[in-house]
C-alpha cells in the first residue's frame, strides 16, 4: 500500500482519486483498498484514506473509452 490521506469536508472517492492518482478512473481500486470507509460516499474532515499503489497492469485493465 501507498501513502496515507486525510480528507477534507466534502471529499468523495472520486476526487480523492483525481488528486491522488491522477485520475478519478482510480476511483474502484482506491474503494477496494479501503473497504472499512465504504459507508462514505461524501467524507467529512480528518479521515485516513489508504492511497493504493497504481501499476501499469490496473491502468490497462480501464475501459478503452476512458483513455
Amino acid at each position: 500500500m501507498g501513502d496515507v490521506y486525510k480528507t477534507v469536508s466534502g471529499d468523495t472517492w472520486d476526487i480523492i482519486a483525481k488528486n491522488q492518482l491522477g485520475d478519478e478512473k482510480y476511483a474502484q481500486q482506491l474503494m477496494e483498498a479501503n473497504w472499512p470507509l465504504l459507508d462514505y460516499m461524501i467524507f467529512p474532515a480528518n479521515i485516513d484514506v489508504t492511497i493504493p499503489d497504481i501499476d501499469e497492469t490496473d491502468a490497462a485493465e480501464m475501459p478503452i473509452w476512458r483513455d
